[in-house]
């Protein structure tokens, strides 16, 4: 019997499109252009500023940590926000995966809360993370659009000051730069470490670095900056995520109360239920 050879191809062989991976990071202010419309698993709060960001890269769906929740529930605030903009959004309970180590999120995370686009393509509190991923990447995602500009980020306070030291008041910790150092910085960042490396704490030899426990959660991953921030000699300390919202830099600075802090803040004056401008205060003194 003779060979029927097989049909000739005059061009490249075309293949269904494969979905791409999705993007598993420690922080959403790690996302790059590369974003678009592609589903990124960001292991920061899921507040407004977290949700902004990642539209802001054009992401097609974002799951992010709920960071405990917290005061007036802005660990998921950044769900509604993205709602608006019609992209899928969820997050994470912070007792299934640790606050700022994103392959915690697939690999342990439980889905906490999940806004109405996520929940017309099937997502639902208590799914597992990584059922939520197979489920979207079986969606048809387009990238977000460009939200709003956001409000003003960064604050100098001007009533501190004494010493030569100055304090700024930021929604992130991303935001600190190299002109910080020898001031403080209050911040509305969770307290944890980046995939658990201590070079992540701060950017800058800071005075002293304020943050937000994301009611602790998981093996305590809302506070692991502070042993971090004790090895550089840096004062470090948490509010509590119920005294403050999280993701809102001005908040912290008015309402937080500090809940868990490090030897050096402690050396400093710094003290457990001390409000934040009490704290700031002290750290400011013990410079002069």
């Amino acid at each position: 019997m003779a060979t029927v050879p097989a049909p000739r191809s005059d061009g490249p062989i075309m293949t269904a499109p494969q979905p791409s991976a999705p993007i598993v990071l420690d922080s959403v202010t790690h996302l790059t252009a590369d974003a678009r419309g592609r589903i990124a698993v960001c292991a920061s709060h899921g507040a407004v500023y977290a949700a902004w960001y990642g539209a802001r890269k054009g992401v097609g769906a974002l799951i992010l940590n709920d960071a405990g929740i917290g005061r007036e529930q802005a660990g998921i605030s950044g769900l509604a926000f993205l709602d608006g903009l019609g992209v899928p959004g969820a997050t994470v309970a912070h007792t299934s995966a640790r606050i700022g180590w994103g392959a915690d999120m697939p690999a342990r995370g439980v889905l906490s809360f999940v806004n109405a686009a996520a929940a017309s393509l099937g997502l639902r509190p208590g799914m597992a993370c990584a059922t939520a991923l197979d489920i979207l990447a079986a969606a048809d995602l387009t990238p977000a659009p460009e939200p709003a500009p956001l409000a003003e980020a960064r604050h100098a306070i001007a009533e501190a000051g004494a010493g030569g030291v100055k304090v700024f008041v930021l929604d992130s910790n991303g935001l600190i730069g190299p002109e910080d150092a020898g001031h403080v910085v209050v911040t509305a960042s969770h307290g944890g470490l980046l995939g658990g490396r201590p070079e992540t704490a701060v950017k800058a030899q800071v005075l002293a670095g304020l943050y937000v426990d994301a009611d602790r959660g998981l093996d305590d991953a809302g506070i692991s900056r502070l042993p971090a921030l004790q090895d550089r000699g840096i004062a470090g300390a948490t509010v509590s995520a119920f005294s403050a919202r999280i993701g809102d830099g001005l908040s912290v600075w008015e309402d937080g109360f500090i809940s868990a802090l490090n030897p050096e803040a402690a050396r400093r004056g710094g003290m457990i239920g001390q409000s934040t401008r009490d704290f700031v205060a002290a750290m400011v003194a013990s410079a002069t």
